[in-house]
């Protein structure tokens, strides 16, 4: 007679995202699974449209379940049915959706009964960046009841949850994200090279920003504002470089803007990159002119690269710069504020360096990735002695 297979007794946390691919909020659930002890939990990833196959590999656990639902743009009802019965079926014992393209499947978890049930919020809506529309207050106040914990990555998200969605302080956790200071080294004072970077020579002064080139992250608003430094400060077109990481609508836009500038060559505009640490280890100083933000993984993984970074003061941002000390803030979507920046870092590349160095040390300090995921894994486990005391 065959015995049935040992039932697994760690507990299933499902996180539930819009879209698994490249971006902050999904890259900070990579690095959860990767470095939660695999005793502890096993994990599910749910995306309501796709989980890009080309991003999931970065996941090296081989006992994470993947599943693309493959919802269309509109509300999720229509998904509701399949939702329950895909929880029923996998049983989560913590289902963790993520900002309120997400926040809507805490409704069938409810029905189908999930003892555990998370909502993290990671940054600013596209359009909401100062969180002040009341139709998303009062959608995140609907679904208010069915969440059992809120995670905020930055103080400014846990206060506009307390203060505009109405969420209690008792309700709301506040993580920030975590970075791997071992994968994001920092630079020694000589500049890295990166493979077909055409930067490379000792006396130039590199900017750089990675990320997707959306709205929200403000890409043209950074070239605009290389080129008006160029033109007030003329002289220094031998020096000064720029490069822009990563793929999206702004992509040709602004290579068109500094085309039409004239310094089309002075800047770098490679698409998306599989080899960021050595990309961040190629610059010289890290800028992120983002509209809103929530807390930036980019930041942190620059700071733990060693860059000083210039930052629009937005979101989270101003809790990971200390401006004057490990970087500046300026004002968002101001070009002359901007391009201020870019010369201030610049003109003192020594200064600049220990902005990194102060940088790094913050990171590791207080950012660690095994912070972060300690605190994950300390709130999965005090909400299921909870529910189940």
């Amino acid at each position: 007679m065959r015995s049935s297979p040992a039932v697994d007794p760690r507990p299933l946390v499902l996180h539930l995202v819009y879209r698994f691919d490249t971006g902050g909020l999904e890259n900070g659930v990579v690095n959860l699974i990767n470095h939660m002890p695999a005793s502890a939990y096993r994990h599910a990833v749910v995306a309501l449209t796709e989980v890009v196959p080309a991003f999931a590999q970065r996941i090296h656990r081989q006992d994470v379940t993947m599943i693309s639902l493959h919802k269309t743009p509109g509300h999720s009802l229509k998904l509701y049915p399949r939702l329950q019965r895909l929880f029923a079926h996998l049983r989560p014992a913590v289902v963790h959706t993520r900002n309120l393209a997400a926040l809507e499947c805490q409704v069938p978890a409810a029905f189908a009964g999930v003892p555990v049930r998370v909502h993290g919020e990671h940054g600013r809506d596209v359009d909401d960046l100062d969180g002040t529309r009341r139709r998303y207050q009062w959608m995140r106040r609907a679904y208010r009841p069915f969440v059992h914990r809120y995670v905020a990555l930055s103080r400014d998200l846990a206060g506009y949850l307390n203060e505009k969605v109405g969420v209690p302080e008792s309700r709301i956790v506040q993580i920030y994200n975590g970075v791997d200071i071992e994968r994001f080294s920092a630079r020694s004072v000589v500049r890295g090279t990166v493979q077909g970077g055409p930067f490379t020579e000792p006396h130039l002064f590199v900017f750089g920003t990675v990320g997707r080139m959306q709205a929200v992250k403000a890409q043209t608003v950074l070239a605009q504002a290389f080129i008006r430094a160029l033109q007030l400060r003329p002289g220094l077109r031998d020096r000064l470089r720029l490069v822009m990481v990563g793929e999206g609508p702004l992509r040709a836009e602004a290579q068109a803007l500094l085309d039409s500038a004239g310094v089309g060559n002075l800047a770098w505009l490679p698409g998306e990159r599989s080899d960021v640490p050595n990309v961040m280890r190629s610059f010289d100083c890290f800028v992120l002119p983002s509209l809103a933000e929530g807390v930036s993984n980019t930041i942190l993984e620059c700071m733990a690269s060693g860059l000083p970074v210039l930052a629009t003061d937005v979101g989270g941002n101003a809790e990971l710069v200390m401006g004057g000390t490990t970087g500046e803030l300026v004002a968002a979507g101001n070009v002359e504020a901007l391009a201020e920046g870019l010369l201030l870092l610049s003109a003192d590349p020594a200064r600049a360096h220990a902005m990194g160095q102060a940088g790094r040390a913050r990171v590791e300090q207080h950012f660690s990735l095994p912070a972060m995921v300690g605190a994950y894994q300390a709130l999965y486990d005090r909400l299921l002695v909870d529910r189940n005391s």
